[in-house]
């Protein structure tokens, strides 16, 4: 069965599976018992649902009703859903941490449940290392076969002379580096060229992924720096980002300089995370953290109903390096530095992932509704009300822009999740 169709069958499973609703709960029954039992209930459901989609590949794996020795399969399911969330976050966004708890709480009871449900994610670097095919990420034509192709300020002309050029670049490395014995028929060990395609369009998405979650953070320190003072509040109350605790919602009581610095170290710290390989690494590790046997979680009630609560060194240590990457750019840092993890603010790595995997989702409509002001204000109409009701089409950008520093920023950057 392709990945696709093993990737409705586990989001199909997990929606129906109540394993959180009958575990993290506090109860004096055997919890390893209900573990098991309920681990296994996951794995008949999906068994079943193997065999009504595919009953000659449900026949082959589920005969015998053995879990143990379809160990494999049940590893190969669970990664395709761990990958699949990692490329794309704004999918199984009520599935994910259901499946990362019950591969949590498998390698706690797997000497019991009699099999392993955790393998390695799969990855491009992994899948050539295996076929020794690594020379592919040293060719210069990478470059052009995974850059992102975009289309703002650009003629169509060029537009197509780019995506024909990068698709040439595709098919040069597919044939080039595709194992020889593999073209002329297939042997193991070798990797054909769909595989190498695949490879270098997975790249490219990444590339994709990285701008479309960093950009919007770029655009707001822009905006920041373009529509307000960083010392001077101006006249007109739009203009200042002062804030005072208990108005408007404020939490913290701030002067007009001390608000902008805020923002700014806050956009600039989620800019660092969101950007390179900070975000891939952090997934990464957090699922390490996650899957840990060392480090094991407590269920304790952080005054956000019970939550799993464990540390998450590596996670941490990472976060770490990106905070004083992110000080440093700046040069001061407003209030405390202090890394919240496993404690009752952010209480596991699953949770801290979730928490930054949503800043575009919060910054993009914002960037959108900016952008498209300057074509609303081309309709007379329209400028005229802009003008009457704010006094231009510069105090409308601040006014909005004004309202998320003031409150926004403060809000993503304080509550443990979104």
């Amino acid at each position: 069965m392709d990945e696709r169709k093993l990737l409705r069958l586990l989001e199909a499973a997990l929606e129906v599976s109540e394993y959180t609703d009958k575990i993290d709960i506090l109860s004096y029954t055997n919890k390893p018992k209900r573990m098991v039992a309920q681990i296994k209930e996951l794995c008949s459901i999906l068994s079943g649902l193997v065999i009504a989609s595919d009953y000659k590949r449900g026949q082959e794996l589920f005969a015998k009703r053995d879990f143990e020795a379809n160990e494999e399969f049940f590893q190969t399911i669970f990664e395709i859903g761990r990958r699949h969330k990692i490329l794309n976050p704004d999918k199984s966004r009520t599935t994910y941490g259901k499946l990362m708890y019950i591969l949590q709480d498998s390698q706690l009871v797997e000497d019991t449940l009699g099999f392993n449900c955790v393998a390695p994610l799969k990855t491009v670097y992994d899948l050539l290392k295996s076929h020794n095919a690594l020379d592919v990420l040293r060719d210069d034509r990478v470059s052009i076969a995974t850059k992102e192709i975009l289309s703002e300020g650009r003629g169509r002309r060029e537009i197509q002379s780019e995506i024909r050029s990068k698709e040439r670049a595709i098919e040069v490395l597919a044939t080039k580096y595709a194992t020889a014995s593999v073209r002329r028929g297939g042997s193991e060990g070798g990797i054909d060229a769909e595989a190498i395609r695949q490879c270098l369009y997975s790249i490219g998405d990444n590339h994709a992924f990285l701008r479309t979650n960093r950009d919007p953070c770029d655009r707001m320190i822009v905006y920041l720096k373009k529509y307000f003072d960083p010392e001077s509040p101006g006249s007109h109350p739009t203009q200042s980002l002062a804030i005072r605790s208990g108005r408007g919602g404020a939490r913290l009581s701030h002067d007009h300089s001390k608000q902008y610095s805020y923002v700014l170290q806050s956009l600039t710290l989620w800019r660092e995370i969101l950007h390179g390989e900070h975000m891939f690494r952090l997934w990464s590790l957090a699922e390490q953290d996650l899957l840990s046997t060392s480090t094991t979680y407590r269920l304790r009630d952080t005054g956000q109903g019970l939550n799993r609560v464990q540390y998450a060194p590596k996670t941490a240590r990472l976060m770490q390096l990106i905070l004083q990457r992110a000080q440093k750019s700046i040069g001061y840092w407003v209030g405390s530095s202090v890394i919240h993890m496993g404690d009752h603010n952010v209480p596991n790595a699953f949770l801290f992932i979730d928490k930054y995997s949503q800043v575009y989702r919060i910054l993009l409509p914002i960037c959108t509704t900016l952008s498209q002001i300057p074509e609303l204000e081309k309709k007379p109409a329209i400028k005229k009300y802009i003008d009457a009701e704010f006094g231009g089409t510069d105090a409308l950008m601040r006014e909005v822009l004004c309202d998320f520093f003031r409150h926004g920023t403060l809000l993503c950057f304080h509550v443990p999740f979104v």
